[in-house]
C-alpha cells in the first residue's frame, strides 16, 4: 500500500490525522507529515481517513503484479 497527499490541496483540516494517527501527523497548524509506505494492517484506518478527507487530498494505492492501483 502507498499514499499519496497532494499537499498543495491538504487545506489542514486534520480530519484524517486521529483516523489514522500511527500514519498521518500535523505538524504546526497546516503541515501534514504522512508516512507513504504504511503497514498493510493500517489498511482500514488509511482508507477510513482517506474518505474523511473533505478535499480529497489523500490517495491510497494498492500493488498488483500488474503495477500500483488507485484504491481511495
Amino acid at each position: 500500500m502507498r499514499i499519496v497527499v497532494d499537499l498543495n490541496r491538504c487545506q489542514g483540516y486534520a480530519q484524517c490525522v486521529p483516523l489514522a494517527p500511527d500514519v498521518l501527523e500535523m505538524l504546526g497548524e497546516e503541515a501534514l507529515a504522512y508516512d507513504p509506505n504504511p503497514d498493510d494492517a493500517q489498511r482500514q484506518r488509511v482508507l477510513r481517513a482517506a474518505a474523511a478527507c473533505p478535499v480529497q487530498a489523500i490517495v491510497v494505492e494498492t500493488y498488483t503484479p500488474d503495477g500500483p492501483e488507485p484504491v481511495a
